[in-house]
């Protein structure tokens, strides 16, 4: 065999060792299919790059409890962070940004990079435009009485169901976001801090035109207040008392806020320039 022949075989294996393995989280009522694109675009520009796009909880299986889910794919990641301890990066879409955090939280020694979350409900939702799918005759004002409910919680929507006008009921029936957040504290509170602090970077992808996660700004951690006002990340007391280590990643560098404009919900995923401008940059 050739010198030349030797040197391309090695600078080809330079390049493919250079980009960690991504995994890929769909988001409610859709399948891995939804992220084909996504994965498609990432082997495409970062040849030999090991991409895992997760198939479990697709279609009206995503409407499971967020800690059943989580409890399920756990495994997964697990078995994924033994495969590869070099590291790895991850990706959730919509739901799945929020599930995916979730898991972070709860494997106190995982190993991944990168985190993005394009298009996540990170703060909680309040709006029913996507609802409307699978409850017809959801009205806003009353979710509430749906969601803050022993019924209510066994569905992944109700867990992340954050009512600026009922936050009594938010915090006495929702058994999944107020934890994650460290809104309440539980045994996991110091666990779920230092999780997230584990991460390089956390990629927080989200824009004014979106329609569907509302208020948008939950994709960045911002929130309602009472008077359905937004309070954006900074003002908030998950950021000011750094109940998850959002503003320690901040003063680190390793909190990167990207807001895009002209994007609608369902287009996020299957827009290659939104994968070449904001997402292959934080896939190394």
């Amino acid at each position: 065999m050739g010198l030349r022949v030797l040197v391309l075989i090695f600078s080809l294996s330079l390049l493919v060792a250079g980009y960690k393995p991504t995994v890929l989280l769909h988001g409610i009522l859709t399948g891995s299919e939804c992220m084909t694109l996504i994965k498609d675009r990432i082997q495409e520009k970062h040849p030999g790059t090991v991409v895992y796009n997760i198939d479990r909880f697709g279609g009206w299986s995503s409407l499971d409890s967020m800690w059943y889910q989580i409890q399920q794919l756990k495994m997964d990641i697990l078995n994924i962070s033994q495969s590869h301890p070099e590291g790895f990066n991850f990706l959730g879409y919509s739901q799945g940004g929020l599930l995916g955090r979730a898991l972070i939280q709860d494997l106190p020694d995982h190993n991944v990079h990168n985190f993005i979350s394009l298009s996540s409900p990170q703060a909680g939702q309040y709006g029913t435009e996507f609802l409307h799918i699978i409850f017809p005759n959801l009205a806003l004002k009353t979710a509430y009485e749906l969601f803050y409910s022993r019924v209510g919680q066994h569905t992944s929507v109700g867990n992340y169901w954050n009512d600026p006008h009922h936050q009594s009921l938010y915090y006495s029936y929702s058994d999944f976001l107020p934890y994650i957040n460290n809104e309440i504290g539980s045994n996991k509170s110091e666990q779920f801090k230092a999780a997230i602090l584990k991460l390089n970077k956390l990629v927080l992808i989200g824009g004014p035109d979106d329609n569907v996660i509302t208020p948008w700004q939950s994709s960045q951690f911002g929130y309602f207040n009472l008077n359905e006002t937004v309070v954006k990340l900074v003002d908030r007391d998950i950021y000011i008392e750094d109940t998850i280590g959002l503003r320690t990643l901040d003063k680190k560098g390793k909190l990167i806020l990207i807001t895009v404009p002209g994007i609608d919900h369902y287009m996020w995923h299957i827009n290659e320039t939104i994968v070449d401008q904001y997402i292959l940059p934080y896939l190394d």
